[in-house]
């Protein structure tokens, strides 16, 4: 679904993403892990068009995207969260959800002057598929709650609710699990894995928690300084002693002995 073709985006002389290249399959969820710094979320960033990278290319599915704006890959079906979410703190969940679905006849003065009819109608179809959003995550209880009074993984669930409202191909996931409790997480885990297998989402999801990642993801892909390090199951890119020594400084067989005692 997603081919990155030796990617590079420079900064200056700082090279975030050095020669990436990988591929997202259709239906797939795929975890990126690596140390801070490696590139992953500037990865993201172009991939999702907030930057235009300085060489390279990204297909999705054969069709060259490479620093289209984020609003046309929406569009297309490529949508992207963030670590820290972007909600509208003062409206309330369900109106999170239902600001949304794009070409909404309400948006133009017009319309809502000359077609109240049609906006009334539309409004009531994208408060349905709000409803269904929010039964699905089982955040009833939150619906009428402003976003703003959400915990960190309410909000978490909120933005994984508003990939929903679209037809959405494959969506970004970027540390879905920071700053969220254990309870919440598998919450926010069980939505990931219905939404797959369900209905066919494809994800790719930036983590640093391991178990988080063994659970959801095949296959995970390592980055290390701006590159692909490695790739495989999740225990394969555990064990890879590259993995371990960008993680952890040095590979296990690089270790000293401990001394007899």
């Amino acid at each position: 679904m997603i081919r990155v073709d030796d990617l590079h985006m420079h900064f200056g002389g700082i090279r975030a993403v050095d020669g990436a290249s990988l591929e997202i399959a259709e239906g797939s969820i795929t975890g990126l892990i690596g140390p801070n710094g490696a590139g992953k979320t500037t990865l993201f960033n172009v991939i999702a068009g907030h930057y235009t990278p300085t060489s390279g290319r990204v297909l999705l599915d054969g069709d060259d995207i490479t620093g289209l704006p984020p609003h046309v890959l929406f569009g297309k079906g490529l949508l992207r969260t963030f670590q820290i979410a972007h909600e509208f703190s003062t409206l309330t969940v369900r109106e999170n959800l239902m600001m949304v679905p794009d070409h909404q006849p309400g948006e133009a003065l017009w319309s809502a002057w000359f077609r109240a009819g049609d906006v009334a109608e539309r409004e009531r179809e994208v408060a349905t598929k709000a409803d269904e959003v929010i039964d699905f995550l089982e955040i009833s209880h939150v619906a009428d709650e402003l976003a703003g009074n959400l915990s960190g993984g309410q909000k978490k669930l909120l933005e994984l609710g508003r990939t929903m409202m679209v037809d959405a191909k494959i969506v970004f996931l970027d540390e879905v699990g920071a700053g969220v409790n254990r309870t919440l997480l598998n919450t926010i885990g069980d939505a990931i894995l219905r939404l797959n297998r369900e209905r066919g989402y494809t994800f790719c999801m930036i983590e640093h928690d391991m178990d988080f990642i063994s659970r959801l993801c095949d296959p995970v892909i390592c980055m290390a300084e701006g590159t692909v390090l490695a790739q495989g199951t999740a225990e394969e890119v555990k064990n890879d002693e590259r993995v371990i020594e960008a993680y952890l400084g040095t590979g296990l067989k690089n270790k000293p002995a401990k001394a007899p005692v």
